[in-house]
């Protein structure tokens, strides 16, 4: 059985790549929109399928077009990435 940090950090590991491959092929007002969408979205988090889930995601696609933000989200990212690289599957 995998352990349970294995599989975050597997899942980590899934989501910066589709996050990247969204992040390289759209327009940036696109994310500007999606990332509102998702922010209002989230505050409504108590409704089924919307969610609370959606305010931290939506951040992160506004913080990209932003510099004073996008720092913060960089170094963030790669913090996360480095914990779920020492703690995949071997």
């Amino acid at each position: 059985m995998i352990p349970v940090r294995a599989r975050l950090a597997a899942a980590i590991t899934r989501a910066a790549r589709t996050y990247w491959r969204v992040h390289r092929n759209t327009h940036p007002v696109t994310r500007r929109i999606a990332g509102l969408a998702f922010i209002l979205g989230g505050l409504v988090g108590f409704l089924p399928i919307l969610g609370f889930w959606m305010i931290p995601l939506g951040l992160a696609l506004v913080a990209d077009d932003v510099p004073a933000l996008r720092r913060r989200r960089r170094r963030w990212a790669a913090r996360l990435l480095r914990w779920a690289h020492r703690h995949r599957a071997a």
